[in-house]
Order: C-alpha cells, then sequence, then structure tokens
C-alpha cells in the first residue's frame, strides 16, 4: 500500500512537502480533511433538527389529545418506513419539481433536513418512552398542585424523560454521522464522495477506503464519548448505573 499518496497534489500528482499543500497546491489529505468538515456539518446540523423536532413529535404522542397523537404517530410512521436514500432524493428531485422556491435552496440544506427529519421518527419514539416510562403519580402531582398541562410537562416529566433517554440518544448520534454518507448521492464533498472519486483519481481504493473508514470510526468514537460523559453527568440517581 502507499500511502503517500495523500501527500501528492490531486491535479499534477507531485509530491506536497509535509502533505499540507498551499493555496492552489492541494493535496489528496487536505481533500480528506474538507471531506470530513463537510460531514461533520450535515451530522451536527441534522442531529438538531432531529433533537428539536423528534422532542417535540415524540411529546406531542403522549399527550392526552388524540388528534395530536395521531399526528406524531403518523409523522414517525411516515418517515421512519421510508428508506433514507428514497428521501434525500424525494427532497432533492421530487419536491423542488413540485415547489419552486425549493429549488434556489441549496443541497446541502435539503440533505440536512432530509436526515434530520428521517432521524426525527426515531428519536422521537425514544422521547415518547421516556415520558410514559415515568410513573403516571407524576404527571398526576403536578397537576394537583395547580401546574398545567404544559407546565407539569416542562417541569416534571421532561427533566426526568431527556435524562432517561440519553442512551438510546447517544446511539442515534453516532448513527447520524455513519447516514449522513448518503450525502454523496446528491454531490455533497463529504467523506464518502472523497472515497469514491479519489480512489478513482489514484486507482488507490484500498488506502482511501481505509482512511475514510479511520475518519468515520474516530467521528463515532468522539460522539460515543462526548455523549457518554454527558449522560454521566445528567444520569438519573437510583436508576440503573446511577449514584
Amino acid at each position: 500500500m502507499d500511502w503517500g499518496v495523500f501527500c501528492k497534489e490531486i491535479t499534477s500528482g507531485d509530491t506536497v512537502a509535509g502533505c499540507f499543500g498551499r493555496g492552489a497546491d492541494v493535496s489528496y489529505l487536505n481533500w480528506l480533511l474538507k471531506a470530513w468538515g463537510w460531514t461533520l456539518s450535515v451530522a451536527s446540523m441534522a442531529l438538531i433538527v432531529a433533537l428539536v423536532i423528534g422532542s417535540v413529535v415524540g411529546i406531542l404522542r403522549t399527550v392526552p389529545n388524540r388528534k395530536l397523537v395521531l399526528f406524531g404517530e403518523v409523522w414517525t410512521e411516515l418517515f421512519r418506513n421510508i428508506p433514507l436514500l428514497v428521501q434525500i432524493f424525494l427532497w432533492y428531485h421530487v419536491l423542488p419539481a413540485m415547489f419552486k422556491p425549493l429549488q434556489a435552496i441549496p443541497s446541502f440544506v435539503l440533505v440536512v433536513f432530509a436526515l434530520g427529519l428521517f432521524t426525527s421518527a426515531r428519536i422521537s419514539e425514544q422521547v415518547k418512552a421516556g415520558i410514559l416510562s415515568l410513573p403516571k403519580g407524576q404527571r398526576h402531582a403536578g397537576l394537583a398542585v395547580g401546574l398545567t398541562l404544559p407546565q407539569t410537562y416542562r417541569y416534571v416529566l421532561l427533566p426526568m424523560a431527556f435524562r432517561i433517554v440519553i442512551p438510546p440518544l447517544t446511539s442515534e448520534s453516532m448513527n447520524i454521522v455513519k447516514n449522513s454518507s448518503v450525502a454523496f448521492a446528491v454531490s455533497i464533498a463529504e467523506l464518502t464522495s472523497f472515497y469514491l472519486q479519489a480512489g478513482e483519481e489514484t486507482s488507490r481504493n484500498i488506502e482511501m477506503l481505509l482512511a475514510v473508514s479511520v475518519v468515520y470510526f474516530i467521528s463515532s468514537f468522539a460522539v460515543n464519548r462526548l455523549m457518554a460523559e454527558v449522560e454521566k453527568r445528567f444520569r438519573v440517581p437510583g436508576m440503573i448505573g446511577g449514584h
């Protein structure tokens, strides 16, 4: 294997001193790091979308209102049961053709929303499970002391529920980093796109694939460690793993 390929300039193929190119002399290592940045950008923005929308939908599925519960159930089943790649193509090809204003939106934003909404369905399940795992007496107690239903959720149920669902949220946070690889299908210059293009240009597919795999592993492992610290910081005393 020739790992020196990462120190070569992508246009001329000449070796770049120190592997990091400057100006127009961009090395494959520069390209790899830039692709890593795009992957992290897609994943982090999509995670924010997923957490916000997934939490709202998960909460709606537990309120005593049949219409809101039905809306939450339909949302979850819709986005959970359509493959992610199909949703990417729907956002990129179909919706802009149906709604002209969407044609002005960058593909990066469309991919972020597609991945975020797909993941929101999974997070809504976890938020719903976290709320329903709490004793019913907590909700009744909140209402009994004069809190409104929104106040009961805000001050009584959600602080506990979100701490309970941190472990499954860790898995979703790692998954969203890996699922961001589908962005290559709509020409986002992320890690998988880098592997496909750089491997074809250099004929060093093994080196490129191994490098991308290592970067994905580092990203997922970093997310895992970060969420483990969050879980340790906010774990519920008295529960499994708590103090």
